[in-house]
């Protein structure tokens, strides 16, 4: 019980957002209405294994250094942002950074395997 008491004061200390309650009909259907991507911030490896169609690839270790101008370039600034990655820790901190970017990310718990499961298209 302490471990999980400590756990999440450190979590709450550290500004690491929850995750979204957003279910993902509601994710498929903001991304459908062009409303929203999905930006997947695993790493280099992980991507090439597969990833979901139509997501942007940026992987949490790039994102850590990226400057504001950078994140412009690869990011649409009005549309929100689902990011995920194997198990929702890394889209959280993703989130986090680009919620500070002045971005509407919002981090998913499902991971990559849960969204080809639950319908999302797996890229070729």
């Amino acid at each position: 019980m302490a471990r999980i008491l400590a756990a999440l004061v450190l979590l709450a200390l550290s500004g690491v957002e929850g995750l979204t309650q957003d279910p993902l009909d509601q994710v498929k259907a903001e991304m459908a209405k062009n409303e929203a991507v999905l930006v997947d911030v695993r790493e280099q490896k992980e991507w090439d294994e597969g990833h979901i169609e139509g997501a942007l690839f940026l992987p949490l270790s790039g994102l850590r250094e990226a400057s504001k101008e950078s994140l412009s370039e690869k990011l649409p600034a009005k549309k929100i942002l689902y990011v995920h990655c194997r198990s929702g820790a890394r889209a959280r901190t993703a989130a986090g950074i680009l919620k500070k970017q002045g971005y509407d990310a919002r981090p998913l718990k499902s991971g990559f395997e849960d969204l080809v499961q639950a319908g999302f298209t797996r890229a070729k």
